[in-house]
C-alpha cells in the first residue's frame, strides 16, 4: 500500500477512536513525564481507561485497527526510546489501583496499585510476607509479569491468583500453581495485561511487620541511589553471579556517554544526570553488555525493558 494512503487509513481510525473515547485518549503524548529516567519520545496513541469495560471496548478497537499496544506501569523499570512509541500505550487509571482484604490473610489489589502502597495495606490488615514490596518500584502489574522480588523474596511467595484480560477483551482468572515462575520472569503470554492479583501472606502483628519494612529499607538506602532518574536494576543477575559484580570485575563501572552514567553507588544502576537521552542510555547498555561479555564470558540480559521505534 502507497505510503500516504496508508497514513492517511491511520490518522482516521486515531480520529475515530478520539471521537469513541474522548478525554481518556491522547495523540502525540510525551511519554519521558512517565518515566522514572525522565526520558522517552511520545505515544502515537495515549490511554487511560478508567474502568475495565472501557479497558475492554479499547483492546476490541485496537485489535479491529491492527495498532500494536503497550502497557505502562509505574515507569521504573522501562527505558523509552527518543522516537516514542507507534500504536498504542495504556496506562491503567486509579480504579485499577484498588485495595481489598478478602479473607484474613489474603488481600485482593488492583494492578496499578503501587507496590509501597500494598506493602503498607497488607501492614494495616496485619498480613506478613509482604515487607520486601515496600523495597521495590512500580506496581504490582509489572511485579506479576516480572516475578519482582529483592532480598530473597518474590512475588511467586504471596501470589494467591490472578486476573487478567487478553489482548481478544477476554477475561480469565489464573490460579499460581498454573503459573511457571522464574528469576525475574513468568510464563504469562505478552497479550496478557493483569488487572489485579490476590496475595496471601500470614497473620503478623503491625509492630513487627514495620520493622521488617524499616529493616529492609535501610539495607536499600545504604546499597542503593535514590532521588535519582533510573529505572532500577539494569541487568539480571547470571548464574548465581551478581550483576553489578560482573559490571565492577569489567571495569564498567566508570563507564558514561554524556549524561548517561552508572550510578556510583550501585553499579547496576543507570542513571540520566539530567540531559541523557535515551539513546545514550541504551548505547552505556550495550557497552557494558559487550565489555562484560568479553571480559568474564558471561551473557547480561536485560532486567529493564526498551520500548519504542529504533530510529
Amino acid at each position: 500500500m502507497d505510503e500516504r494512503i496508508k497514513n492517511k487509513l491511520m490518522s482516521l481510525n486515531i480520529k475515530s477512536l478520539q471521537n469513541i473515547f474522548g478525554k481518556n485518549l491522547y495523540i502525540k503524548e510525551k511519554l519521558s513525564k512517565y518515566s522514572w529516567f525522565n526520558l522517552g519520545g511520545p505515544a502515537e496513541i495515549f490511554f487511560r481507561p478508567e474502568n475495565k469495560d472501557q479497558l475492554k471496548h479499547f483492546l476490541t478497537e485496537v485489535k479491529k485497527n491492527e495498532f500494536k499496544f503497550h502497557i505502562l506501569g509505574a515507569g521504573s523499570n522501562t527505558l523509552i526510546r527518543d522516537s516514542g512509541v507507534d500504536g498504542a500505550v495504556i496506562k491503567l487509571g486509579s480504579k485499577f489501583a484498588e485495595m481489598k482484604l478478602v479473607e484474613k490473610d489474603v488481600i485482593e489489589v488492583g494492578a496499578a496499585a503501587l507496590d509501597k502502597r500494598v506493602s503498607d495495606f497488607a501492614k494495616k490488615n496485619e498480613i506478613g510476607g509482604m515487607e520486601f514490596l515496600s523495597c521495590i518500584p512500580g506496581s504490582i502489574g509489572g511485579a506479576v509479569i516480572m516475578n519482582s522480588g529483592c532480598y530473597g523474596v518474590d512475588m511467586s511467595k504471596i501470589i494467591s491468583s490472578i486476573k487478567i484480560i487478553n489482548n481478544f477483551g477476554l477475561e480469565k482468572e489464573i490460579n499460581s500453581d498454573e503459573i511457571k515462575f522464574y528469576y525475574r520472569g513468568t510464563n504469562l503470554p505478552k497479550d496478557y495485561i493483569v488487572l489485579s492479583a490476590k496475595l496471601k501472606g500470614k497473620q503478623k502483628s503491625k509492630d513487627l511487620i514495620e520493622k521488617k519494612q524499616n529493616d529492609l529499607m535501610q539495607k536499600k538506602k545504604e546499597t542503593q541511589p535514590s532521588q535519582i532518574k533510573t529505572g532500577g536494576s539494569t541487568f539480571k543477575n547470571v548464574n548465581g553471579k551478581k550483576a553489578w559484580m560482573l559490571i565492577k570485575e569489567s571495569g564498567c563501572d566508570k563507564l558514561y556517554i554524556g549524561d548517561a552514567k552508572i550510578s556510583e553507588k550501585h553499579c547496576n544502576f543507570f542513571v540520566n544526570k539530567g540531559k541523557a537521552k535515551s539513546s545514550d542510555i541504551e548505547k552505556l547498555i550495550y557497552q557494558v553488555k559487550k565489555e562484560v561479555k568479553i571480559k568474564t564470558g558471561e551473557s547480561l540480559e536485560l532486567e529493564i525493558k526498551i520500548i519504542g521505534n529504533e530510529k
